[in-house]
């Protein structure tokens, strides 16, 4: 199995707040937060079942109140900045931690693509096949194609769909523990082949203490699920941030590789929530211009705006943005392969 099939990152210990590092609530509240955390999985157990029979707005809305309902259980804010289209797309997002999935299901009810393995999870597992999750089988590469056919089959259908590119957690706060492989292509082919936006969203954890990102839900390395789960529900006010970039429109001859990395860069780019204490969750709507995505140039690079919001001290080398949202001037990206 080669590692471009199977990502890793560069995350470990070192990656996590060490004993008293993060703002921490007393015992008994832990406690509760878990029984809380218990509670809203059995309750996940009935809803698994009531699923399948729903339609697809009341399936939605269950979803979306059930993730919202386990987030509160816990303790966690959550914060959205920016709007979704109101049909079908790709929603391609950072990836932290296990927690990422409800803060994708409380924003946006999608079907999920996850890794085989999550279907024999316990209670998970059996909340992700009701849900109609897109499971991937790593180890037969030779499936990906029809695992990307099933993706592009839901979009046609009208149902938007949520990946995790990058393949494997991450902390999210060091750019030298990012996978170096990047966003994978090959689920944005599905995006292509349904003639489908792709919207990318970043997912940050915050302490509402210290106002500062952190790693505390991290969920990296060896650690097992147990201990990440404790570590999450100590944490003193956490907050969940989703940020929701503009989305991209590709054309049917658009270059999947092309599309990942204006993806990326918009993911990467959009800066964290800032520091506020609000009610448990903020939406602010703001205006969003659509970008397209032009096919793979034949001779010589093309280039593509890409508006985004965050300040010129936050890209990568080689790379100028503008925001196009607060009108400051749109800049180029290049798209050369």
């Amino acid at each position: 199995m080669t590692t471009v099939w199977r990502p890793s990152s560069g995350c470990g210990p070192h990656c996590l707040p060490g004993n008293g590092e993060a703002p921490a609530v007393p015992a008994v509240r832990q406690l509760g937060r878990a029984a809380g955390l218990l509670g809203m999985l059995g309750l996940g157990i009935g809803l698994a079942a009531l699923l399948p029979v729903l339609p697809a707005r009341e399936r939605q809305a269950a979803l979306r109140g059930w993730a919202r309902s386990t987030a509160r259980a816990c303790g966690v804010r959550l914060e959205v900045r920016g709007r979704l289209p109101r049909r079908r797309a790709l929603l391609v997002a950072n990836h932290v931690s296990w927690w990422d999935i409800l803060a994708l299901l409380a924003v946006a009810p999608a079907r999920l693509t996850a890794k085989q393995e999550v279907r024999r999870w316990p209670l998970i597992g059996l909340l992700a096949r009701s849900a109609g999750t897109v499971f991937v089988d790593r180890s037969r590469p030779r499936e990906l194609p029809a695992t990307v056919g099933r993706v592009a089959s839901a979009l046609r259908s009208g149902r938007s769909v949520a990946v995790f590119p990058e393949g494997t957690t991450w902390c999210g706060a060091a750019a030298s523990c990012r996978p170096p492989t990047g966003f994978r292509p090959a689920m944005f082919q599905a995006a292509i082949d349904a003639g489908a936006p792709v919207v990318p969203l970043r997912i940050a954890y915050r302490c509402g203490v210290t106002g500062e990102t952190t790693t505390a839900p991290a969920f990296v390395g060896d650690e097992t699920l147990l201990r990440s789960v404790r570590r999450m529900l100590q944490v003193r006010r956490l907050t969940v941030c989703v940020d929701i970039a503009a989305p991209l429109h590709p054309g049917r001859s658009a270059d999947r590789r092309a599309l990942a990395r204006v993806a990326e860069s918009a993911v990467h780019l959009v800066p964290s929530s800032p520091a506020v204490p609000p009610a448990p969750v903020v939406v602010e709507p703001g205006p969003v211009q659509p970008v397209r995505v032009p096919a793979r140039p034949t001779a010589g690079p093309a280039v593509l705006p890409v508006p985004t919001r965050s300040p010129a001290a936050l890209l990568p080398a080689g790379v100028s943005g503008g925001a196009a949202s607060t009108g400051e001037p749109e800049r180029k990206l290049p798209l050369a392969a």
